[in-house]
């Protein structure tokens, strides 16, 4: 299946926020969208960074409180893993496993067109080995 036919199923909403934006609100925008990470870009367009909460969790133990009133550009993965619509799900389950992420923006002509998360992938899977479960069955059954 390629990456393409997943954003279909999900949609191709992107959750950005500035690289000024504080740490704080950055929060706010996860809590609010119910995501694990948000494209970091100054147009809503281009690809700046990525930040996760596993990214505030590590950085919120080295600085303290005093992380909350910073700028997201102070923590955000500024080298991001992408992939295209064109892709296919398997490529990226070995590029997530490999490189332990779990957020990749899919990019088509050099703009953001959807986010995959480890949970789509997971969920693309899971849908694969269910449909070839019932195709065996109905072999089986004749």
């Amino acid at each position: 299946m390629r990456i393409s036919e997943v954003l279909r199923k999900k949609g191709s909403e992107v959750v950005t926020i500035g690289p000024e934006v504080t740490v704080r609100e950055l929060l706010a925008v996860l809590a609010e969208h119910n995501v694990g990470a948000v494209v970091v870009s100054g147009d809503g367009l281009s690809l700046d960074g990525i930040v996760s909460e596993r990214d505030v969790v590590r950085q919120l133990h080295r600085m303290g409180a005093e992380l909350l009133g910073r700028p997201v550009a102070d923590i955000m993965t500024m080298i991001v893993h992408t992939c295209s619509p064109e892709d296919r799900v398997e490529s990226l389950r070995s590029t997530m496993t490999e490189h332990r992420i779990r957020h990749l923006p899919v990019v088509a002509h050099g703009r953001m067109v959807g986010i995959v998360s480890i949970g789509d992938v997971v969920k693309n899977a899971i849908s694969e080995l269910e449909t070839e479960r019932e195709h065996l069955e109905q072999y089986l059954q004749g």
